[in-house]
């Protein structure tokens, strides 16, 4: 059986760890869901994506009651988890905390920036979806803090951005740029000219590893864009350039071992 092959960053390898920021490869979706497509939220025949979900608990070493992924709402908000909660009990939220070993917490992403944190001293772990809505919203910062309340140290933590789309593939239009702007004027050192008028390139995963290393923990980005490497991603712009009706996502999941 074809089955997932997530990429991992050695800054989160530990022993007590599973970690993976999961690709398309290993699911059973076809068409334009075609491999590993986790999204409940999708139009997907919901059978295939709970066996695609299955394959990643498996492959997690946790049962399917175990993988949790919050009802994402490109917000800033961040949830501890300890015990599980059925489908419909998802919090509305960006990013998931825990320090319960065998829980294993997960976001969704197709473009926007899925980013895994641990601080292996004190066996907290993180995992949020960041977008431009939540990184300049605040949800990399209450990722953290939730991570404190269970007693983190930010100095300890460690944060990897996984696949997201990359600055050479994130146009923007001018009321982006505006508004990136009006939150920080030192913004505009994330945006690069276009080739279309007034609008810009957005470099997301440096504005994602800027913020969570001015707030004092170890950030690094896999590298990985999602729009050009089709083989091996979901990319919610790709789906918006070729005026498809739908897409895919990934997910990406750290969990403390029992």
């Amino acid at each position: 059986m074809n089955v997932p092959k997530p990429i991992r960053s050695e800054r989160l390898n530990h022993d007590h760890v599973h970690h993976g920021f999961f690709t398309r490869e290993g699911g059973v979706s076809t068409g334009i869901y075609a491999g590993l497509n986790v999204g409940i939220g999708s139009d997907d025949t919901r059978e295939v994506v709970m066996e695609n979900r299955k394959r990643v608990a498996n492959a997690m070493g946790v049962s399917e009651d175990y993988l949790f992924s919050p009802f994402q709402i490109h917000s800033p908000e961040a949830v501890i988890v300890s015990t599980p909660w059925k489908e419909n009990q998802r919090p509305q939220a960006d990013a998931l905390v825990t320090n319960t070993p065998g829980v294993a917490i997960g976001v969704l992403t197709a473009d926007c920036g899925p980013v895994l944190f641990l601080d292996p001293e004190n066996q907290v772990a993180g995992a949020a979806h960041a977008g431009w809505k939540g990184a300049t919203g605040g949800v990399l910062e209450n990722t953290i803090e939730k991570m404190e309340m269970l007693g983190a140290k930010r100095e300890n933590i460690t944060a990897v951005l996984g696949p997201t789309i990359s600055a050479k593939n994130y146009e923007v239009g001018p009321e982006f740029v505006e508004r990136l702007i009006e939150f920080n004027n030192n913004n505009a050192d994330y945006l690069q000219p276009s080739e279309n008028e007034n609008h810009a390139m957005f470099d997301l995963p440096a504005y994602i590893v800027d913020r969570l290393n001015s707030n004092g923990v170890s950030a690094h980005w896999t590298g990985d864009c999602t729009y050009e490497n089709e083989a091996q991603f979901f990319s919610y712009r790709r789906k918006t350039h070729r005026t498809e009706a739908d897409y895919g996502r990934q997910i990406s999941v750290i969990s403390l071992k029992d």
